[in-house]
């Protein structure tokens, strides 16, 4: 087999119930799953964590944005500096979503067609399109090992338009299949439809037949319930290809991704633990700490006894509430490195526990203990 023959195989390494442990391979190396891909938006993690210290915190996968590379500095500057990889100095697998997302959360006057999106830029006001073949194109020049077809995610609760824009997800992903031409990079398809189990049905079997790498599952985390969510990944999982990974975008709470991990999920990527750093809160394995919180002031004890992050291992919490309140950048780069630390050796305990077969009992344990609130 060819190097290139190599690339995106996924092999399920161990199972326990539906979770699995896997590997899923990349020309930049193997993604190893379950996994939690930190989010450099612009090609860099918010708080100011670097490359080598997100590799330090043993990430394995990160992502970058489409959408906004494209409006700053633009795909032909980051192709001109060597792609994404060297642009940014990650040397591991990287993923890029296709933009779709953004284009319907954060952008003002929008105008969907069959053909693609129109919308006004956030930076200067100028007109923008993304269509499937621009987004390919885009993300082709960005390089990232993992691309995303271009899609429509709808308002959770609207039956008539989440059908809608299922339909049109499935035609823009065979428009990205048609346009895509390196073969050094996994195009992932991305299922939709809303909280409606007929349409993620439909959506689950379109998908499929496209035969993409891997699959998405989109238009999750935005504004549906916690029960919601587990109904639909209940349901798509039970119809999704065995053989592939399944990714589900911008979800990242410790709780969400082992649930999702429970329920088949391999593939998790989020901002919410360097958005919670910038808001003074760290996470740990059983719930978050609020660093505004007056009890803090002369704490001697790190973010969380059992971490072996670099903040838990040399400051206190009363350091970092002072950082917070002294308005120092510090503050944030530290609690960020902590909180994606604590994501990522959550992910390797849950492999861990799939490789030893006790998935359900771990899960249980961790959710039992995990309070969904500050202390």
């Amino acid at each position: 087999m060819s190097e290139k023959q190599q690339w995106f195989q996924f092999q399920i390494e161990a199972a326990s119930g539906q979770a699995r442990a896997g590997r899923f391979s990349t020309p930049h190396g193997d993604v190893v799953t379950p996994i939690f891909a930190p989010v450099g938006t612009q090609a860099a993690m918010k708080g100011g964590v670097t490359p080598a210290q997100l590799e330090e915190a043993g990430a394995n996968l990160v992502l970058a944005n489409t959408y906004h590379l494209h409006i700053r500095p633009g795909e032909d500057l980051v192709a001109e500096m060597g792609g994404l990889h060297e642009f940014m100095q990650w040397r591991g697998p990287m993923l890029t979503d296709s933009g779709g997302f953004q284009v319907f959360s954060l952008a003002k006057l929008r105008k969907v067609d069959e053909d693609g999106v129109t919308f006004r830029s956030y930076l200067d006001g100028s007109m923008k399109r993304l269509t499937p073949e621009s987004s390919i194109e885009i993300q082709e020049k960005l390089g990232a090992d993992i691309i995303m077809a271009f899609d429509e995610c709808a308002e959770p609760y609207d039956h008539t338009y989440s059908k809608a824009a299922m339909e049109r997800t499935h035609r823009w992903a065979q428009r990205c299949q048609e346009a895509k031409k390196r073969d050094d990079q996994a195009l992932f398809g991305i299922v939709q439809g809303g909280i409606f189990p007929d349409l993620r049905e439909e959506s689950c079997r379109a998908i499929a037949a496209l035969d993409t790498p891997g699959i998405a599952i989109g238009g999750l985390s935005v504004g549906e319930t916690k029960e919601e969510m587990n109904t639909v990944l209940d349901q798509v999982n039970e119809i999704l290809p065995k053989d592939k990974p399944r990714y589900l975008m911008g979800v990242g709470s410790p709780q969400d991704l082992v649930n999702g991990i429970l329920r088949g999920v391999d593939i998790f990527d989020c901002v919410l633990p360097t958005r919670l750093a910038r808001h003074k809160a760290a996470m740990t394995m059983t719930g978050r700490i609020n660093l505004q919180n007056a009890t803090y002031r002369n704490d001697p004890a790190p973010l969380d006894e059992q971490c072996g992050c670099y903040t838990c291992q040399h400051f206190s919490r009363a350091y970092l509430r002072h950082l917070f309140n002294a308005k120092e950048a510090l503050g944030g780069t530290l609690v960020s490195i902590h909180n994606l630390f604590t994501l990522l050796a959550l992910v390797r305990q849950c492999r861990q526990a799939i490789e030893a077969d006790r998935f359900a009992d771990f899960a249980a344990n961790f959710l039992a203990n995990y309070q969904d609130g500050s202390q």
